[in-house]
């Protein structure tokens, strides 16, 4: 892309490379993240472009969301989103007790919007901002819908965006882990059942054989930038 000066690449797939830049001349100012699919291998390609328009349509519903990516411009192959500063929840392993009622509240909001993010068992998706605030990132598998009522399948997506945050609350700060928050623990969804014990071994193969994802992949290079 003309103007775009790239910082550091923080991820690399057979779908598409992500990295953190700005544009020349300072205009539109500030730190951006670039999602470019024209690197993606010929046998995925299809794949990427319809994971690349499902992130746009998350981010599009996402315009002036708090604590949110913005989206910026999506061209082709190219998706430009606002950078949000931060590290990532496996870096930062945050023990506050606050940090997750901010993500409950969080997430709370995004639902409550028509979203649910359906990919936040990936530590590097969350993150924890210079202020100790939660941010989540990565909505290439969101659910976007604008009905008013919400379907029972949405309502289930919901609530395991809500379980995973416990998860990670039950990694990093168990002692804050709240009579309801255990129940909701130790209650799976029979979809999730049924995932755990067939279809995640399937994706475990598929990810990491052929595709060589790593859930923490690229979370290295994420850390706070310079002020």
């Amino acid at each position: 892309m003309r103007d775009w000066v790239r910082e550091t690449i923080l991820k690399q797939d057979l779908f598409s490379r992500v990295e953190r830049g700005h544009f020349a001349g300072g205009e539109p100012a500030g730190q951006w993240v670039m999602r470019d699919t024209s690197c993606a291998r010929w046998w995925t390609i299809p794949l990427a472009r319809f994971l690349e328009r499902h992130e746009v349509r998350a981010l599009k519903a996402l315009k002036g969301f708090p604590g949110m990516p913005q989206l910026h411009m999506a061209q082709g192959h190219v998706l430009v989103r606002s950078w949000i500063p931060g590290a990532p929840l496996q870096v930062a392993k945050p023990s506050d007790p606050a940090y997750y009622r901010g993500a409950f509240k969080l997430l709370v909001a995004l639902h409550r919007h028509g979203i649910a993010h359906n990919d936040l068992a990936k530590e590097p998706n969350w993150l924890v901002t210079p202020e100790g605030d939660a941010a989540v990132t990565d909505f290439q598998l969101a659910w976007v819908t604008k009905r008013r009522r919400r379907s029972s399948l949405f309502r289930l997506a919901a609530r395991e965006d809500l379980r995973h945050m416990l998860k990670h609350k039950r990694k990093y700060c168990a002692q804050a882990l709240t009579a309801r928050e255990k129940k909701i623990l130790a209650s799976r969804s029979l979809p999730s059942r049924i995932w755990m014990a067939t279809g995640k071994r399937v994706y475990i193969f598929i990810t990491r054989r052929i595709f060589h994802w790593a859930d923490r992949e690229g979370a290295h290079d994420r850390q706070f930038p310079p002020s």
